[in-house]
């Protein structure tokens, strides 16, 4: 246990526990895993129920609160909140080009990585219950995106250390493959560039005067990697988030500036914007094992570069609009990202690899005891809608709020009220 701290409206406490990396004992390997718990301020020595947060990711840590604010404050009226830093992010052992570069080989550090999914995160959380709650008292469980796929497989595998469970877009596919899914979401993220363009439509020259530049020039960016065509479309992951067109419009109204060294040239101010933008070389599990949470017993080889090649949309051509991609990762990114380039041979050995377990267990779901709701945004495009209400088909008792009021970002912008219905509708209120 760290110190602890006082902030407006909370209180915050870190605690660290040292965790086998392999459960199933193929390592004697431990590493820490942080989680930061925060209750009310004039709570702290109450008995509260507690309420464990999964981020999304896969790779990205959990909030670091600096008030009551958000869906926080509303968690906090009826909780003590536990803000898991998932395994490899954060204040947990990171993985990083640089942790990853002490082990020997690719192979070596292919075989670490396949401890960092969801699976071993809802490990963590139990042994982590136990610890801090005794193994017979429960918890409920928030899981936001990539959070609700590690709570789905929690209610797979030890749903009798489950209180509640929340999800917030975050249904996964039972059964579907990584390729059927980057078949559905190619579809939503070509929707969402029509909408950009229809909102925008001045913005088609700009895209293809920046994209005709890249091309011409070999342009690197201020943290050392390369921008090239395809790198720039990958900031079509901003348009799954609230006010993400308006993102993307203001960066390329400013992309050039006339009076450089050469002219006519990309400024150093949109450079620097698109790297800030960008977080995947800090955040590497979310590239190598992005495709990995959708596999059970195969490999995924690379999936949404290969079913990319079915969408001639996203090609780049004078005859039609750039598209830019979603969150789909892609081998090439091995060689944009300065940063990742150490990292490419572990990533196509994790790519390759067919020996992924179940995650979830049809037959468990179907049931469920545990008191569940979800929120599902109708044109999510990180997780898709059809897939997500076929998985709440196979939970028994489970509560639906199908929505198209807010994105893919809804718990993070308007936290508060979506948290505060949902737990309505755990009362049976709504």
């Amino acid at each position: 246990m760290e110190a602890v701290h006082h902030l407006p409206g909370i209180i915050t406490t870190g605690h660290h526990f040292s965790v086998p990396l392999d459960y199933r004992g193929s390592t004697q390997e431990h590493i820490n895993v942080f989680a930061r718990e925060v209750v009310a301020v004039g709570k702290k020595d109450a008995d509260l129920p507690w309420l464990l947060f999964l981020q999304g990711g896969p790779g990205f840590p959990s909030p670091r609160p600096e008030s009551a604010s958000g869906w926080i404050k509303r968690a906090l009226q009826d909780y003590r909140v536990l803000l898991l830093d998932q395994r490899g992010t954060g204040r947990s052992t990171p993985v990083t080009h640089q942790t990853l570069a002490r082990l020997p080989s690719a192979q070596a550090q292919a075989d670490y990585l396949k401890h960092f999914r969801a699976d071993s995160i809802v490990q963590d959380a139990e042994y982590i219950r136990k610890q801090l709650l005794g193994a017979d008292h429960t918890w409920s469980v928030l899981g936001q995106s990539f959070g609700g796929f590690c709570l789905t497989h929690y209610l797979s595998v030890a749903p009798q250390g489950l209180r509640e469970a929340i999800f917030t877009g975050g249904l996964p596919p039972l059964n579907s493959t990584a390729d059927d899914v980057y078949r559905a979401t190619y579809q939503r993220v070509m929707g969402q560039n029509r909408r950009f363009y229809e909102r925008y439509p001045d913005a088609v020259e700009r895209m293809h005067e920046i994209v005709a530049y890249l091309t011409d020039h070999e342009v690197h960016l201020p943290g050392g990697g390369r921008l090239t065509p395809r790198r720039f479309q990958q900031l079509g992951i901003e348009f799954g988030f609230s006010g993400g067109f308006e993102k993307i419009h203001y960066l390329i109204e400013e992309a050039f500036i006339n009076d450089g060294a050469q002219g006519r040239e990309l400024s150093y101010a949109f450079l620097r914007s698109i790297e800030n933008m960008q977080s995947f070389e800090t955040n590497p599990l979310y590239v190598v094992l992005h495709e990995a949470i959708y596999c059970q017993q195969q490999a995924s080889n690379w999936a949404s570069d290969r079913v990319r090649q079915k969408f001639s949309e996203f090609d780049i051509s004078a005859d039609q609009p750039i598209l830019l991609t979603g969150e789909m990762v892609f081998p090439w990114m091995c060689e944009d990202y300065a940063y990742l380039r150490p990292l490419k041979d572990a990533a196509d050995r994790v790519a390759a690899y067919a020996g992924w377990p179940r995650l979830y267990d049809s037959a468990v779901l179907q049931q469920n005891t545990v008191p569940a709701v979800a929120a599902i945004y109708y044109d999510d495009m990180y997780v898709e809608r059809h897939f997500s209400e076929q998985t709440a088909q196979a939970i028994q008792g489970i509560k639906l709020w199908v929505t198209n009021e807010y994105d893919h970002s809804g718990l993070r912008m308007n936290g508060e009220q979506i948290l505060d219905r949902l737990l309505r509708m755990l009362k049976g209120e709504i």
